[in-house]
């Protein structure tokens, strides 16, 4: 079960909306969200929460969504307190103890976990799935498009806080955050193939094959079976990036389009 809450925070009382996955929103010390377009100050095709400097965009502008989501997060984080990745599609992962701010990348890399309170993780979406991470005193975000999911960034993340940890699979909760859905991600059988490197039968990938006789595939799907086969448990935000005007969509825009983030913290 998910909700769309909108929480106040920040300096001028600039809350954004975010969505929230009810059974991560119940880990204590922990605060997390999926943002939209809505709440920010960016213009024209970046309008509103744009979270990426992009070709024509304001780099000040950015820095205000960011600063705008850290504090609805929890009150007293910034834009300074945001670790962004330069996201490649592949599945390296990063331990991040400090941040670096919403305008620097801390590592080229997929997926990073952190053990360090204030620290707020992100990963940046037009069409990807945004997964968040909770366990015992550790978070985690992976960045899975066809290409990382199937390279096993998911998993990757997973392994790494448990190895940092030593946590089970267990006792982690996780969210997925709006993304494209079946309807719209019809693909070529490379896709299907390399998908089939996470375990899952092709049965289970395609969704269902298209009236032009290629195949439709269920991405969050493929991602939240696989973390349920671990232990883990799954919140999925049930968005559709294509479809939803709310949200930053690549596929249905093209490349001048924003970023959308989930985001979590350690408060």
């Amino acid at each position: 079960m998910l909700h769309d809450q909108v929480n106040g925070g920040g300096s001028g009382g600039h809350g954004v909306p975010l969505d929230r996955g009810a059974q991560l929103s119940a880990v204590a010390g922990v605060s997390h969200g999926f943002t939209s377009r809505r709440g920010g100050v960016s213009e024209g095709p970046f309008q509103s929460l744009n979270l990426a400097v992009r070709e024509g965009e304001d780099p000040e502008r950015v820095r205000e969504n960011w600063r705008r989501v850290a504090a609805t997060l929890q009150a007293e984080r910034s834009d300074r307190d945001v670790a962004l990745l330069h996201q490649v599609h592949g599945a390296a992962v990063v331990r991040i103890d400090r941040a670096e701010g919403a305008t620097s990348t801390v590592a080229v890399a997929d997926g990073s976990f952190t053990t360090r309170r204030g620290v707020v993780l992100a990963v940046r979406v037009a069409d990807c799935v945004p997964v968040l991470f909770a366990g015992p005193e550790v978070i985690g975000v992976a960045h899975a498009g066809w290409r990382g999911a199937a390279a096993g960034v998911v998993d990757a993340v997973l392994d790494a806080m448990i190895a940092a940890t030593g946590a089970r699979a267990s006792d982690f909760v996780a969210a997925i955050g709006p993304c494209i859905s079946a309807a719209h991600f019809e693909v070529g059988p490379e896709v299907v193939q390399g998908l089939a490197a996470t375990g899952q039968s092709t049965d289970e990938i395609i969704a269902f094959v298209g009236p032009r006789g290629r195949p439709h595939v269920d991405l969050p799907g493929v991602v939240a079976r696989g973390l349920v086969r671990r232990g883990v448990v799954v919140d999925v935000v049930p968005r559709c990036t294509v479809t939803d005007p709310e949200l930053f969509s690549h596929r249905r825009d093209g490349p001048v389009t924003g970023r959308s983030a989930g985001v979590i913290v350690r408060c």
